[in-house]
């Protein structure tokens, strides 16, 4: 009995540590403290197996540690529904978030397919997988319209916001400028967020310490995302809603981030006021004032909006008041997160958004001002945009400026320094357009031709002469180019225009197979075809033929026999050290391949594609799956290859031209080990 007794008590005890032990992770979780949440609900997870609730959680721990990852892994399960439970049901919320879980983790089309089915799940929205793919293999691989790097005065605390203003650049940092004594924030465990400031030269480098903005705008609490007025004497700042320096909280114990401004007299800034229209219900943060001082633009989670944080401006009044927040409406908007509104001198919008899309979590997008109306936004692309969170970007003059980033799976942020080199908003370019005959590539005469953009609607429409081909001034994106003629079989080829003058977009005819006449011989019954029957069998290509029509025709790039395989002899498709973006040397060589391709349409390739030696075995296998995976992505983009024909594998270091392992290699000798390769696999 005594024994029993004991047994029980034992029971009850370790019951009640171990619901002491879950409760300590739900408060974890609800206190935001999300770095221990997931180590309670780990242990959790270990003792108890898979639970709803838990999972949910920890899925939103991970998600908002950036640890996509272990994110991922949950995830699975959560939307699996096969491991917990009766209610295998779970919140739309959590195919959006695996679908940003798993865009960072360059899992694009997997990614689409939760992107689809939260869509569907919203009733009112749908999408179309295979363009969101190729929408977002756009933004990958477009020419680059800008050139970053990181700056010097990054470290390993989150540093993002920055603004120059004549030659000082101030920046919002959660580094500790308030001793030792203070509290960390909990969902990072690091120290609140201040404003800093640092001297520069004309190259961004800093000729002064780094310190604190001086006066009363920093606090124990957070100080973020912020702006100037034209003048420099007025700062509008993202502050934690406090009065006397105390937290208020709104009715669910969330404490809200509300705007604040402060003037400079003599040098220092005075004390804070909080605009009026702020609301301890909920946020209003990341001010931007327009050129003219007029307009405050910035983002909230105010009830009435499109979905999570909108955009909203407020007109600043002459006597210093402020006018009601009018949202930005549904161009700008999405049921999900837009936030860190900048407004350009010329009155255009860069904001960053997961409701759009994008390369993976926030990407940074811009809307051009256009007869008072911002227009559809533009994603950016890379190198600005990356698969993690890219953000507060900022100009300080026409062309230069400022981003934060946590890209490279960091858990901070860092700032990075852009000029920009390309156009950013839609421009004509001419483009030149061809119809020809698949056998002879010659002209196709008497061509009727359609032109129409993804909207279907007509942009050109004609009957050529003896020269089949026209010019046009058309937007960058995507068209049907349709072509047919007498004798022709008609063929409609999706394209890619691109952002370059004079390009040229040809479209193969083949000629309609010739009508067999055939008839019974009367006397035998024997079957007695026609002289075009015969000619047209005489015309039927083998494999045989193909393989020699192959090797013969030098339009293109030509093709060569190589240890009884056949291969397209292209010049080198070079990659730089470390990277798998297609250079602009090789997309012209990729361009002029493309061609070749859509006139064999039978043909099949394998792309391989070859590292150099420097760096890891796995390392650079990865490497080199992602080169000939980006090979074979550009080739279907510009929209003359179906992805099916082409296979792409990687080799990493195992097969160089030049050996580096029996002598030093020179850069010339790593780059040519750093190729690609196509085989035809199939004609």
């Amino acid at each position: 009995m005594k024994t029993k007794i004991t047994f029980v008590f034992i029971l009850l005890i370790t019951q009640f540590i171990f619901s002491q032990k879950k409760s300590r992770a739900d408060r974890f979780f609800t206190n935001g403290d999300y770095i221990n949440a997931a180590l309670q609900y780990e242990e959790e997870l270990n003792e108890e197996g898979y639970e709803k609730h838990i999972l949910e959680n920890i899925s939103i721990s991970y998600y908002n540690t950036f640890q996509f990852k272990k994110a991922y892994r949950y995830l699975k399960v959560l939307t699996s529904g096969k491991f917990y439970g009766k209610d295998k049901s779970y919140d739309n919320s959590y195919n959006f978030m695996m679908h940003q879980v798993l865009s960072s983790l360059g899992k694009y089309e997997m990614a689409v397919d939760f992107l689809a089915l939260y869509k569907s799940n919203n009733e009112t929205n749908t999408l179309d997988k295979l363009n969101a793919i190729s929408t977002i293999e756009a933004f990958k691989l477009k020419d680059d319209d800008y050139v970053v790097k990181s700056v010097a005065f990054n470290t390993e605390s989150s540093e993002f916001g920055a603004v120059k203003l004549d030659s000082t650049i101030y920046f919002t940092s959660d580094r500790s400028s308030h001793g030792f004594m203070n509290q960390n924030y909990k969902w990072t465990h690091r120290p609140f967020l201040d404003i800093y400031a640092v001297k520069v030269d004309n190259k961004n480098v800093e000729v002064s310490e780094i310190e604190a903005l001086s006066g009363e705008v920093n606090s124990k609490l957070h100080e973020g995302n912020f702006c100037f007025t034209s003048d420099g004497n007025t700062i509008y700042f993202s502050k934690s809603n406090s009065e006397k320096g105390k937290k208020k909280f709104d009715s669910l114990r969330n404490n809200a981030i509300h705007l604040y401004k402060a003037i400079k007299v003599d040098g220092i800034w005075q004390t804070p006021e909080k605009l009026k229209f702020n609301n301890k219900e909920y946020s209003i943060e990341h001010p931007s004032v327009s050129a003219d001082d007029k307009t405050l633009y910035f983002s909230s989670n105010m009830p009435g909006g499109f979905g999570d944080f909108d955009i909203y401006t407020s007109e600043i009044k002459i006597d210093g008041t402020y006018g009601e927040p009018i949202n930005l409406g549904a161009s700008i908007n999405t049921k999900n997160r837009e936030q860190f509104p900048y407004i350009s001198k010329e009155g255009h919008l860069f904001f960053s958004s997961n409701g759009h899309l994008g390369l993976g979590m926030m990407d940074v997008f811009v809307s051009e001002l256009k007869d008072k109306v911002f227009t559809k936004p533009v994603n950016l692309g890379a190198p600005i945009n990356s698969s993690y969170d890219d953000f507060s970007l900022t100009y300080y003059n026409e062309k230069d400026g400022f981003f934060a980033s946590n890209r490279k799976g960091k858990t901070d942020d860092d700032i990075y320094a852009f000029s920009q080199i390309g156009e950013i908003f839609l421009k004509e370019y001419v483009t030149n357009f061809e119809v020809r005959d698949f056998a002879t590539d010659n002209y196709v005469p008497n061509a009727a031709v359609v032109l129409q953009d993804v909207e279907k609607k007509m942009v050109y429409e004609n009957r050529l002469d003896s020269i089949a081909s026209f010019s046009l001034s058309v937007f960058p994106g995507k068209y049907d180019f349709k072509a047919s003629s007498v004798g022709y079989k008609t063929n409609i080829k999706p394209i890619l225009v691109k952002e370059k003058e004079n390009e040229r977009y040809v479209i193969y005819l083949e000629k309609e197979p010739v009508v067999v006449q055939s008839s019974k011989d009367q006397e035998t019954g024997a079957i007695v075809t026609s002289e075009n029957d015969r000619k047209k069998r005489k015309e039927e290509i083998t494999a045989e033929e193909l393989r020699l029509k192959l090797l013969s025709d030098n339009v293109g790039p030509p093709v060569i026999e190589k240890n009884g395989k056949l291969y397209f002899d292209l010049p080198p498709i070079y990659f730089d050290y470390d990277k798998w973006n297609i250079r602009a040397d090789s997309k012209k060589v990729l361009d002029e391949f493309a061609l070749k391709l859509e006139k064999y349409k039978t043909v099949y390739i394998k792309i391989s594609s070859h590292t150099d030696s420097r760096g890891t075995d796995s390392y650079n296998q990865v490497l080199s799956e992602k080169r000939a995976e980006s090979t074979r992505n550009y080739l279907a983009l510009i929209g003359y290859v179906n992805a099916r024909r082409m296979q792409f594998e990687g080799f990493g270091e195992s097969a160089p031209l030049i050996d580096c392992n029996t002598k030093t290699c020179t850069e010339d000798d790593h780059q040519i080990n750093r190729r690609s390769e196509f085989e035809i696999t199939k004609y």
